[in-house]
């Protein structure tokens, strides 16, 4: 598969956006469509300035090659409908292209600035996508609308105490019928986050066009004498999402 990362500029500066003073612009193409986004120019100066003492970084102000991948994915299937939510969604890529596609959809993040930026981005692309603040700690905003169809996540296993709580967070957003995607570029913490969540659920990872990110599925398991309700309830959503998970675990 080709990677949704050739000819984009995401390791560097995007050229000015025009009348914006200190943002710039990425042109994201994917199959079936193309994102546009807005974002800060000087994200990576900001973040590779940044010193143990100092405010956080805006990690979330930069097109990263698992968020890209992981929009790749969504853009190759067919959600229409689909509820869908997205964790820690920076400028929510995935989520604009969920949307675009016509799931249903809620992209979180604890910043706000993000979020601002990803209802620009939304209304420049003309997509319609709802924002709201989710604190993993108080995930009050994720947990209302349980249960979900799809929960996207990228490169959200970047230390050790967040990728904790995200692996005690996801079994109160998904019922038998739903799934997690998530992408990540072979972060440390990722192994414990895995092992956390085989403990309840089924775990499929699989290379994307990027050689250092991978996508991880993870389905709740099927219980005994639960088939006929879990096929009922899969219904929903497309038996794409989940026909690489139903070969099981690696």
């Amino acid at each position: 598969m080709s990677s949704a990362l050739s000819g984009l500029p995401a390791y560097g500066d995007a050229p000015a956006l025009a009348g914006s003073s200190g943002m710039g612009f990425t042109v994201v193409d994917l199959p079936g469509c193309s994102i546009r986004l807005t974002h800060p120019r000087d994200a990576l100066a900001r973040i590779y300035a940044h010193t143990d003492d100092g405010p956080e970084p805006p990690y979330w102000a930069q097109p990263w090659p698992s968020g890209i991948e992981l929009a790749e994915t969504v853009a190759g299937e067919e959600i229409a409908g689909v509820r869908v939510l997205e964790l820690g969604c920076g400028l929510a890529l995935p989520s604009l292209v969920a949307a675009q596609r016509g799931a249903r959809v809620l992209a979180t993040d604890h910043v706000g600035e993000a979020l601002h930026l990803a209802s620009v981005n939304a209304h420049r692309n003309r997509i319609r996508l709802e924002v709201a603040l989710c604190d993993w700690s108080d995930p009050w905003s994720a947990v209302a609308g349980a249960p979900w169809d799809l929960v996207l996540a990228a490169d959200v296993l970047y230390d050790d105490g967040s990728a904790r709580v995200l692996a005690g967070l996801l079994p109160r957003l998904l019922d038998r019928s739903g799934e997690v995607w998530i992408a990540d570029q072979g972060r440390r913490p990722a192994r414990d986050f895995l092992d956390a969540c085989r403990r309840w659920a089924v775990v499929t990872s699989t290379d994307t066009g990027h050689p250092d990110v991978r996508l991880h599925r993870i389905r709740r398991r099927r219980v005994s004498g639960g088939a006929a309700s879990f096929d009922a309830a899969r219904a929903r959503i497309p038996p794409s999402l989940s026909a690489e998970a139903q070969a099981g675990s690696k």
